[in-house]
């Protein structure tokens, strides 16, 4: 299981990176227009700040601008770059160009079909939205177990989950199989907080001792 940090906020990077189980970070338009820095500076920041992957989404709207802003994003990411291409028809056309050169995730996947595309084009990771399927599809809920089941078998791609509004939004993916989730930071930061788990340990300092 790895789990991402989705924001674009250097504070809450900073401070998700320091709690030692965070794989990366992925980003977007929205979010990184939520950054007090322009996007390059926050880019350049967060890939000081954590070890592992950081996820670009490309905002051209042409095939060869896609290409020059995944160069760019590279010059500032180096290994830590992952580039999300949006799951329209030139996204996955963009990324059957780029993926030779850089790892590559699907975003924005609302059918296995494009789930299936996301596989042909040669990306690393299918990203859906869980909460957001569940809202605007009939059987959005079910969305991610049939993507799961769609890619098992196959080890050069993976699901990763976004779009989270609760702890047992979290569950149901995990449940269904997903091993990649991206959570935003104020729903992140209580998945370990648990009143009988505190209780326990309230118990235990209580009733035992230890060696100071």
């Amino acid at each position: 299981m790895t789990i991402y940090v989705d924001s674009a906020i250097i504070e809450e990077v900073q401070q998700a990176a320091s709690w030692g189980w965070i794989g990366g970070v992925t980003t977007n338009p929205s979010l990184l227009a939520k950054s007090s820095l322009p996007p390059r500076e926050t880019l350049d920041k967060m890939a000081q700040i954590v070890n592992g992957s950081i996820f670009y989404q490309l905002t051209a709207d042409t095939l060869e601008g896609m290409v020059h802003e995944a160069l760019e994003a590279h010059h500032i990411l180096q290994h830590q770059l992952v580039l999300k291409i949006p799951a329209t028809t030139l996204g996955f056309q963009a990324a059957a160009r780029l993926s030779d050169d850089y790892t590559c995730a699907i975003t924005a996947i609302f059918s296995p079909e494009q789930a299936l595309l996301a596989e042909a084009c040669g990306a690393r990771y299918a990203i859906y939205y869980h909460n957001r399927a569940k809202q605007w599809m009939p059987d959005g809920e079910n969305l991610g177990p049939k993507i799961v089941r769609l890619l098992s078998g196959n080890d050069n791609i993976e699901v990763l989950a976004a779009s989270f509004k609760s702890k047992q939004e979290v569950f149901e993916v995990a449940d269904a199989g997903v091993k990649h989730l991206t959570i935003k930071f104020d729903l992140l930061k209580t998945l370990a907080d648990n009143e009988f788990s505190q209780k326990a340990v309230e118990d235990f300092n209580t009733t035992g001792m230890g060696i100071v």
